[in-house]
């Protein structure tokens, strides 16, 4: 739904340089970087650009660069404190330490009017669990090469300014499970929504809280979201091109009137999606 535009907050990152143990095939290298400080607040991203990067790691999950750079998502929910991060290059490793701050994107109430998703029933509970469960499957695919460059594409053609990322919402006086976990665009009714890169779509059916939805899987455990379609244009295990149609701005499920909900997570990573639809240059760097 349409909320108020987020308050950042700030947190400091420095980085590091580490020394990679020798093992019988191959001896590291010590590197020296300079510190960096940079605002850092969960659904940030972060990029690391190095040329000869081959490799990179995030606490217990690592995976390929596009090019020569590393991008770090910091999930919505990440939790304050220190995380850890590497870049494996020729021979050599560099880590570095992210210290997330307490998020703070402020609080929106809404008001819903009389609709299922506004005093849910036993039985649209048992639902959203069954629909939860499918979900989680879909987030946990496997990995597979990237098929898309940044920044992506527009999900709709003109995009208005999106708001509402990470909010904390009320809804008719009771706090939602979790925050917003993506950015509303103001879109108008029946207008055309299209897939932001190529991908698989993944899913793409009726949801209680979304309403119609498609998620588009890009590789390189990138997924796009659409929520609250009046239709859906696509059939789950279709092949998408950047700018195919998939469905139209709608206000089903849990929504107050025609908008669309683009989401984005990058490996599980929940993140704000201005992060991918602008200019990479302005994603904060080490």
């Amino acid at each position: 739904m349409i909320a108020d535009h987020r308050s950042v907050g700030t947190a400091a990152l420095v980085l590091v340089s580490a020394l990679c143990a020798p093992s019988a095939s191959s001896a590291a290298e010590v590197t020296t970087s300079a510190a960096t400080a940079v605002s850092v607040v969960p659904g940030t991203l972060v990029r690391w650009s190095v040329p000869g990067t081959v490799r990179c790691r995030m606490s217990a999950r690592s995976w390929a660069p596009l090019g020569d750079t590393c991008y770090f998502p910091i999930d919505l929910e990440q939790k304050p404190g220190v995380i850890r991060l590497a870049r494996q290059g020729q021979g050599r490793m560099e880590t570095a330490r992210i210290t997330v701050e307490p998020r703070n994107y402020g609080t929106h109430e809404i008001e819903l009017p009389d609709i299922a998703q506004a005093n849910p029933s036993p039985a649209d509970l048992k639902r959203n669990a069954r629909e939860r469960t499918l979900l989680a499957k879909v987030f946990k695919r496997r990995e597979g090469p990237s098929r898309f460059t940044l920044p992506l594409g527009k999900p709709a053609n003109p995009l208005p300014e999106g708001k509402s990322f990470g909010v904390d919402r009320i809804f008719n006086g009771k706090p939602a499970a979790q925050p917003h976990t993506g950015t509303d665009y103001p879109v108008p009714a029946s207008a055309p929504v299209v897939a932001v890169a190529d991908g698989t779509v993944v899913l793409a059916q009726d949801l209680f809280y979304p309403g119609n939805a498609v998620f588009i899987d890009h590789g390189d455990g990138l997924v796009s979201m659409y929520f609250h379609l009046s239709a859906i244009d696509v059939q789950t295990g279709r092949e998408i091109r950047k700018g195919d149609r998939i469905g139209q701005v709608g206000t089903t499920g849990r929504s107050t009137g025609p908008h669309l909900f683009f989401g984005i997570r990058w490996h599980n990573a929940r993140i704000d999606p201005r992060f991918v639809l602008e200019d990479p240059a302005k994603i904060p760097a080490l």
